[in-house]
C-alpha cells in the first residue's frame, strides 16, 4: 500500500528496526517485560466470569492448554519468519505465504479485534460509572449509588460525556508521542487496581466472607452442555498478542512498546513478537522468553480468576468490576471497592487513545491506500476520527455485556489471528521447510480452533433465541392475565 518513497509504510507491514531479529542488545528479562504486558488486557476482567462458567480446575487446564497453542503458533511465525522474502512481520510472513490478501485479511481481522478491544473499554467504563445488569441482577455503578437512577447518570449519556469530553480530545492529538505522560499514568493506575484488589482478596480471607469456588462446573446453571465451549474464546482472546507491539503512523510518528502497551491486551497494532525479537542481543533469546512470558501470564490469569471467583462466587459478573458495589458483600468499605473501579476505569480512559491511533492509522490503509500522510489531511483525519467514535459509541450501547463481544470476538477475528493463520502458514509452506509433525500439529490447530469457535457461536446464538422466546412468552403471559 503506498509505494512512495519517503512515506511511511502500512500498519502491520515493515519492521521499523529493520533487521530479522537479534543485534539489539536488549536483555531476555526485558522481552519477557514487553511480552507479558502486551499479553495482559481487558480481558483479564473476564477471567473470573470463564472460571465461573467452567469450574477451576478445567478453567485452569484451558488456561494452560491456549498457552502451550500459542507458544506453538508463535514458533511457527518466528521460524518462517527467517524464510520470507517480506518484511519481518506476522503480515510479512502472511504475504509470503498467501500474497498481498493474505497480509489484507490480517489487516482487517486486527481492525476488527482493535476495534472490538475499544468497544469493550467503553463497555467498561459505562459499567463502573452507571451499572450493569446481566444475569437476572443488577450492579449499580459509581454515579448511580452516589445520585440515584437519573437521566444523567445512565448508560448512555455517561458514556457519551466521557467520548465527548474525555476521549475525543486525545484522539485528535495528531502524533501518538503526545501520549506519552498519559500512558505513564495509565501504567501507575493498572498497578494500583491491581493492589487494591490483592487488598481486598486478603481481607476477605481473613474475615471468613470468601466464598470457596467451585472445582467443576455445575450444570444445573448452564441451559445446556455447549455452553462450556462459550469460555473458550474469552481465554484465546485474553492471550491474542501476536500482533501487537509498536505502532507506526503516517507521519512517522513512533511509540515504543516501553511507553504505554502495558495493559493494552489485544489492542495495539502491529506484530509484538518481531520488534521485540529485533532488539534481543541474540535471536535465539524470544524462544524462552516467549514461553516464560506465557507462563507468568498464565500464573496471572489462573490468580485474578480464582480470587475473582473467590470473592464473588457464582455472583461473578462477565465484566468483574461490576461486583465491586454495595452488593459485593466482601465486608471492605466501600469507598475501597470505588477506588478499584475507578483506578481501571481511569487507565482504561488514558489506554483507550492509543488503541484508537493504531485503528485509525490501520483502517485509513485499508480505506485509502496510497493518499498522503493521515496527519496533514485534516479534513480526512477529523473525519475518520469522527466516524470512528460514532461507530464505537453505538456498538458500546448496542452490546452492553463485555462477555457477549468477547466470546464473538474471540471466536472469530482473535482464533485467526492467534490460531488458524499461523497454522496455515505452515500447512501452506511456500517454502518447505514444514517437518511432518509441524504440519500434523497445524492441523489440529485449526481443527480444534474451528470446532470449538464453531460450537461457542452456535451455542451463543440458542442462548440468544431460547433468551429472545422466553422473553416473548413472559410479556404474552402478562398480557394474558
Amino acid at each position: 500500500m503506498g509505494g512512495r518513497a519517503g512515506a511511511a509504510e502500512p500498519l502491520l507491514l515493515p519492521e521499523l528496526s529493520g533487521g530479522h531479529g537479534g543485534g539489539g542488545g536488549a536483555s531476555v528479562s526485558g522481552a519477557v517485560f514487553n511480552l507479558s504486558t502486551n499479553i495482559i488486557g481487558a480481558g483479564i476482567m473476564s477471567i473470573p466470569a470463564a472460571m465461573r462458567v467452567l469450574g477451576v480446575a478445567p478453567a485452569l487446564v484451558l488456561i494452560a492448554a491456549v498457552a502451550v497453542l500459542s507458544d506453538v503458533s508463535v514458533e511457527f511465525m518466528l521460524r518462517y519468519t527467517g524464510w520470507a522474502s517480506g518484511p519481518p512481520s506476522y503480515a510479512g510472513v502472511m504475504g509470503d505465504a498467501f500474497g498481498r490478501a493474505g497480509a489484507a485479511a490480517l489487516n482487517v481481522f486486527v481492525a476488527f479485534t482493535t476495534a472490538g478491544t475499544l468497544v469493550v473499554y467503553l463497555i467498561i467504563i459505562g459499567d463502573v460509572m452507571s451499572g450493569s445488569a446481566g444475569a437476572g441482577d443488577e450492579h449499580a455503578g459509581v454515579l448511580v449509588e452516589l445520585f440515584g437512577a437519573l437521566w444523567w447518570t445512565g448508560r448512555e449519556f455517561v458514556i457519551l460525556v466521557t467520548a465527548v469530553v474525555l476521549l475525543l480530545p486525545l484522539v485528535l492529538l495528531r502524533r501518538v508521542d503526545s501520549l506519552r505522560f498519559t500512558s505513564a499514568v495509565s501504567i501507575l493506575l493498572a498497578v494500583l487496581f491491581m493492589l487494591i484488589t490483592m487488598g481486598i482478596t486478603v481481607y476477605t480471607i481473613f474475615s471468613g466472607t470468601a466464598k470457596m469456588p467451585r472445582m467443576l462446573p455445575d450444570f444445573s446453571r448452564l441451559s445446556s452442555p455447549f455452553e462450556l465451549f462459550t469460555a473458550v474464546p474469552v481465554i484465546v482472546l485474553a492471550f491474542t498478542f501476536h500482533f501487537n507491539g509498536i505502532i507506526a503512523s503516517n507521519d512517522h510518528a513512533v511509540f515504543s512498546l516501553s511507553y504505554g502497551a502495558v495493559w493494552c491486551g489485544s489492542s495495539n497494532t502491529q506484530n509484538a513478537v518481531h520488534p521485540i525479537r529485533a532488539e534481543l542481543s541474540k535471536a535465539s533469546d524470544m524462544k524462552p522468553a516467549v514461553r516464560i512470558s506465557l507462563v507468568l501470564c498464565s500464573v496471572i490469569y489462573a490468580a485474578v480468576g480464582f480470587f475473582g471467583f473467590l470473592l464473588f462466587g457464582d455472583d461473578t459478573m462477565p465484566d468483574v468490576l461490576a461486583n465491586f458495589d454495595r452488593s459485593s458483600g466482601s465486608g471492605v468499605p466501600q469507598a475501597l471497592n470505588d477506588a478499584a473501579r475507578l483506578s481501571y476505569a481511569l487507565h482504561l480512559v488514558l489506554v483507550f487513545p492509543l488503541l484508537h491511533y493504531s485503528l485509525r492509522v490501520n483502517v485509513d490503509e485499508l480505506l485509502f491506500p496510497g493518499r498522503r500522510p493521515l496527519a496533514t489531511d485534516t479534513r480526512r483525519f477529523v473525519a475518520l476520527t469522527a466516524a470512528l467514535m460514532a461507530a464505537l459509541y453505538v456498538l458500546a450501547i448496542a452490546i452492553p455485556s463485555i462477555w457477549t463481544l468477547f466470546q464473538y470476538t474471540g471466536s472469530t477475528f482473535a482464533v485467526c489471528i492467534s490460531l488458524i493463520f499461523p497454522g496455515a502458514i505452515v500447512l501452506r509452506d511456500v517454502h518447505g521447510i514444514a517437518k511432518r509433525k509441524d504440519k500434523a500439529m497445524a492441523a489440529t490447530m485449526i481443527i480444534q480452533a474451528v470446532i470449538t469457535s464453531s460450537i461457542a457461536i452456535a451455542s451463543n446464538i440458542m442462548t440468544s433465541i431460547g433468551g429472545d422466546a422466553k422473553g416473548v412468552r413472559a410479556v404474552a403471559s402478562l398480557h394474558v392475565e
